[in-house]
């Protein structure tokens, strides 16, 4: 299935792509051939992955600094890749979460969260669907969920929410899919990244749950990255508006946030100060 070449001439735009599970996929991308563009706001983290990237696969990785939250920084975004061929497909992996008691949540702070996870998901896909549209230049959309869009999970509302976008994911598979567009999900469980990690997993969180998985692990990166090259690729041709959940069957045991509802209110003191003091 993964012969090399399988993403040959395919040139795909991951938001987010210069750490975490974007690096990771984006590696893989390469790896097979693709041509890759990577966007977030901090330069020095994306030109540091690009470079990374490019010594371990040989591959072309160009780097863009836009800020998804706004929707004519998107545009211009879209612009500056169309001015050298159109994109082939867009990964929608950038979000933010943290954990919180949602009755303490400020309308900025549900705004941090929903602002890329929802809306900048939203720009970019319209964004590059319109251009595809007007182009009859078939697409793929790939969105990065969360199996709390199965479940619901107490105290990550906002980003609950926002993964609830895969709403759009069945929606334009109906309203695009004639046009020669593909929008397809994968809702990832417990893979650790440093970011993630540190917002989800604070010091004194119960550290048992890996064993609750029904497999006793987490994911490896490499197993994501795998997931997204074949449902991006014309392999998975046929495979339209569905979401792929990989958690080693965790959302069929719980939501993943139960052991907060024994927290105290000075657990929730001191999580809510270190966020401020980040």
């Amino acid at each position: 299935m993964f012969e090399t070449g399988l993403l040959k001439n395919k040139r795909i735009l991951v938001t987010g792509g210069g750490s975490g599970l974007g690096a990771a996929m984006g590696r893989r991308f390469l790896a097979l051939g693709a041509e890759l563009v990577i966007c977030g706001r901090k330069l020095d983290r994306l030109e540091a992955a690009a470079r990374e990237m490019r010594e371990q696969t040989g591959g072309k990785v160009t780097t863009i600094i836009c800020d998804i939250r706004d929707g004519v920084a998107v545009d211009s975004m879209m612009d500056q890749i169309w001015r050298e061929a159109p994109l082939d497909i867009l990964v929608n992996n950038a979000a933010a979460t943290f954990i919180a008691q949602s009755e303490h949540l400020s309308f900025r702070a549900a705004d941090a969260i929903l602002a890329p996870t929802l809306h900048g998901a939203m720009y970019c896909t319209l964004a590059a669907g319109r251009r595809w549209i007007e182009d009859k230049h078939g697409g793929v959309v790939l969105s990065i969920l969360s199996t709390s869009t199965i479940t619901g999970r107490a105290f990550t509302v906002p980003s609950a929410m926002a993964k609830s976008a895969v709403a759009m994911t069945k929606s334009l598979a109906v309203e695009w899919g004639p046009k020669g567009i593909r929008t397809v999900a994968i809702a990832p469980g417990p893979f650790p990244t440093a970011g993630a990690t540190g917002q989800l997993r604070p010091e004194g969180r119960d550290a048992g749950w890996t064993s609750r998985n029904p497999l006793g692990r987490t994911g490896e990166h490499s197993e994501l990255a795998d997931l997204a090259s074949f449902l991006v690729s014309d392999r998975a041709g046929y495979i339209n508006g569905e979401m792929v959940v990989i958690d080693g069957g965790a959302h069929l045991r719980s939501s993943g946030a139960e052991d907060l509802l024994g927290w105290t209110e000075a657990q929730w003191a001191e999580q809510r100060a270190a966020r401020s003091r980040a």
